[in-house]
């Protein structure tokens, strides 16, 4: 079986589960008079995080939906408006901040551009008609298959941002991604943003982890909305050890990934009933089903029975993610039975 489900699958290897039997640990939930806990291996792994994003500080959370929701109801106060798009993985998938039983924020959206791009007039009419709290950019964007935002756009984002005094922050999870397709640094596309979060838990292949990264005036408050959330954490060592390994071996890697992905897009140009998206920049890839007769359900499950796990996604599409374990040949064998499915439609 392929699994092509989500880049969250890859499984550590003996390398980077050996950091954990020497990792420095200590209880991270005791914190000094400067916000600092007492794991060693954790405050590493937050100022190399905080370095590798030019930014002042980091914090751990558990999964990119604390590192979010820790960030958010830092900037925010119940009733505040945040600007996001329209698919954005915050309202469609991790839901607390809006949620009337927990987050208790407002929501204003902007649309995304033909490229898929943040549309700069959408954003723009939002916060002339809005009270806008904090202004949401996803880099890469889950929702429309990995597609990653251009420095330009970035660049305008944050002027926009600034003319109307609003911080940005950015759902990073997989930031690393985008920098590799765009041929830039992690650090060149934060600089744009006020804060923001990255997991290493995806393609970069550590179990667990995500990373918010500011000012550490942020940060410090941040920590203490995540422990709120019931984030803070003991001997979290032994999380940040393969998170550390993560980052310093596995980032040059992610090309591959995303090669896999292209290729596999590559062999599936003139199916039937379905299509694939036009234009793929990382390791995700979508298929659309509308108009096949069968339901994203439908064509997952027949997919595997032919030995291709994958999953719905939004709407009409189906994902498949390319990630650490998955080979050229699993990618050649994936589009195979992609177009066997097609041609029984």
């Amino acid at each position: 079986m392929i699994d092509l489900r989500s880049d969250t699958l890859t499984l550590p290897d003996e390398a980077m589960l050996k950091t954990v039997l020497t990792a420095k640990l200590g209880d991270d939930g005791r914190l000094d008079a400067e916000g600092r806990g007492e794991d060693a291996t954790v405050n590493r792994l937050e100022d190399l995080a905080a370095e590798m994003t030019g930014k002042e500080a980091g914090l751990l959370c558990a999964s990119g939906s604390m590192g979010n929701q820790a960030a958010v109801l830092t900037w925010c106060r119940p009733g505040d408006v945040v600007l996001i798009n329209e698919r954005q993985h915050l309202d469609r998938s991790e839901k607390t901040a809006f949620d009337p039983r927990f987050g208790q924020l407002k929501k204003a959206t902007y649309r995304h551009d033909a490229t898929e791009q943040p549309d700069l007039a959408s954003m723009e009419e939002a916060l002339k008609n809005n009270p806008v709290k904090l202004l949401y950019v996803e880099n890469s964007h889950n929702y429309s298959g990995g597609m990653c935002i251009t420095l330009e756009r970035m660049a305008a984002i944050r002027e926009l941002a600034d003319r109307y005094k609003v911080p940005v922050h950015m759902d990073g999870a997989r930031l690393f991604n985008a920098a590799e397709y765009l041929g830039t640094t992690v650090k060149e596309l934060a600089k744009y943003v006020d804060s923001l979060m990255f997991c290493v838990s995806k393609g970069l292949g550590a179990p667990v982890g995500s990373l918010v990264c500011g000012t550490k005036a942020f940060i410090k408050e941040a920590k203490e909305t995540r422990k709120y959330l019931g984030g803070a954490m003991r001997q979290a060592g032994i999380i940040a050890a393969p998170a550390i390994y993560a980052l310093e071996h596995n980032v040059a890697r992610l090309k591959e990934d995303r090669e896999n992905a292209q290729l596999c897009a590559s062999l599936l140009k003139d199916l039937k009933k379905t299509r694939v998206q036009p234009v793929v920049q990382t390791n995700i890839m979508m298929v659309d089903t509308a108009g096949s007769g069968v339901t994203p359900a439908e064509f997952c499950d027949r997919a595997k029975a032919k030995g291709l796990f994958i999953r719905p996604i939004i709407g009409t599409w189906v994902r498949l993610v390319f990630y650490k374990g998955i080979t050229r040949d699993d990618a050649v064998k994936a589009a195979e039975i992609i177009r066997a499915v097609d041609a029984e439609l």
